[in-house]
């Protein structure tokens, strides 16, 4: 599962480099594969030795593409709806954090030659839509990868992937459920930005 849930980040790292919005969900795609690929181009070992110079390259092309409270809200699901302002803010931000240091490891390990993005079948005329590609792994074998995204105002923003079936939505959703039922939402909070590295004066 981790090694999955590493390329669901190498997923959302890729569609975020190309997000306009006049483009259509596979032209999102297409496009963010080859310019992710030119970010990483000569710097692999760089990030492999500097996390934060890693951590901020992902942030860059990441956070502005990537609808990070729509994300939280249903990973939290009902807890979500009992939450407070400030809990929901500081979920959404260590969410995220911890999401991307946690994954980080398979971005340095893309390569756009295994990534082909299949035709589209969906309606870009609805407010959500999914898009389908197949990564290569080293065995030969290939493994599905389904890009989720919503329209917003500024174009079509990532929410969730889903890997062999594998929704890393639901995936956290059930974890953090669990984790929330047995400790609360403020010890679930302090978990992530601890993982994240976020202090409380942020």
């Amino acid at each position: 599962m981790k090694n999955v849930l590493r390329t669901c980040i190498l997923a959302l790292s890729a569609v975020a480099v190309a997000n306009a919005a006049d483009e259509g969900p596979n032209e999102i795609i297409e496009s963010a594969v080859a310019l992710f690929a030119e970010k990483l181009d000569g710097r692999r070992e760089e990030f492999a030795a500097d996390r934060k110079a890693l951590y901020a390259a992902i942030d860059e092309v990441l956070l502005p593409r990537f609808d990070t409270r729509f994300a939280a809200q249903i990973v939290l699901a009902r807890h979500w709806r009992t939450a407070t302002d400030e809990q929901r803010g500081r979920f959404i931000k260590a969410f995220y954090q911890a999401l991307l240091r946690r994954y980080a490891d398979g971005v340095i390990e893309f390569d756009q030659d295994r990534v082909r993005v299949l035709p589209y079948r969906g309606d870009a005329t609805k407010s959500r839509t999914k898009v389908r590609s197949t990564v290569r792994l080293d065995s030969g074998s290939k493994i599905s990868v389904d890009y989720e995204l919503v329209k917003r105002k500024s174009g079509w923003l990532l929410f969730n992937v889903v890997i062999e079936g594998v929704s890393y939505v639901r995936n956290f959703r059930a974890e953090m459920n669990s984790e929330i039922r047995r400790t609360g939402l403020d010890a679930v909070i302090e978990r992530l930005e601890g993982e994240a590295g976020i202090t409380h004066d942020e």
